[in-house]
């Protein structure tokens, strides 16, 4: 879980959080069944939260449900790359720009420590799968310290099929660690205050993502 989400939520959010998290990562592959008494069983959550957690998701487009013949995972359609990418490009600088002139003081802080935090990574060490997860908690972090909800849920659906693209590309990119680290001067650039240094990161940020994705396409 991220900085950004560590407060105690409930049960259906805790579930929803976590299969979130595994269906983006691919933990939860494209196309698998979705089995709610296995996955209670599997999180430690009654039934009940998880068949709330799965209808949010359908929500998501990250599981599908179909009469007669169940849940599952949705495929990752690369085709969306242009179309994820499009959206990306014109909000995640606005929400860059927005968190280093509205992130309080606490926030700005925590930005500094994940920036420190990746900083020290050894990527030579890390897991390519570890260090996206580096990247939904950078972008988490930045949409939060945004202080606008519709942009923040806006932007996290979108970062969640992005991410999807990437972890189905994982093993043909040569390295994911210059991506993340690319973070660390946006994360300075949003808590210093510096809107349009961090817009500027931001739209290089997910350009540098789409580039990167098409290369191996």
């Amino acid at each position: 879980m991220s900085p950004a989400e560590a407060e105690a939520p409930s049960q259906a959010e805790a579930a929803y959080r976590q299969l979130r998290d595994k269906l983006i990562m691919l933990e939860i592959r494209p196309g698998e069944p979705i089995n709610d008494g296995q996955l209670a069983v599997e999180l430690g959550f009654g039934r009940t939260p998880v068949r709330e957690a799965i209808k949010r998701l359908e929500v998501d487009h990250l599981v599908v449900s179909y009469p007669r013949r169940g849940t599952f995972a949705t495929n990752v359609d690369l085709t969306e790359l242009a179309d994820v990418s499009e959206i990306r490009e014109l909000l995640e600088p606005l929400a860059a720009r927005r968190a280093a002139k509205r992130a309080s003081s606490a926030m700005r802080q925590e930005l500094l420590d994940v920036a420190a935090a990746i900083a020290t990574l050894d990527p030579s060490a890390a897991e390519s799968r570890d260090l996206m997860r580096y990247d939904l908690t950078v972008h988490r972090l930045i949409y939060k310290a945004a202080a606008n909800p519709h942009l923040e849920d806006t932007l996290i659906r979108y970062d969640n099929l992005a991410t999807r693209i990437w972890c189905l590309v994982l093993d043909k990119v040569p390295s994911v660690s210059g991506h993340i680290t690319e973070h660390v001067d946006l994360l300075k650039a949003v808590a210093a205050g510096d809107a349009d240094k961090a817009g500027e990161l931001a739209l290089h940020h997910v350009t540098n993502f789409e580039e990167t994705i098409r290369k191996v396409l």
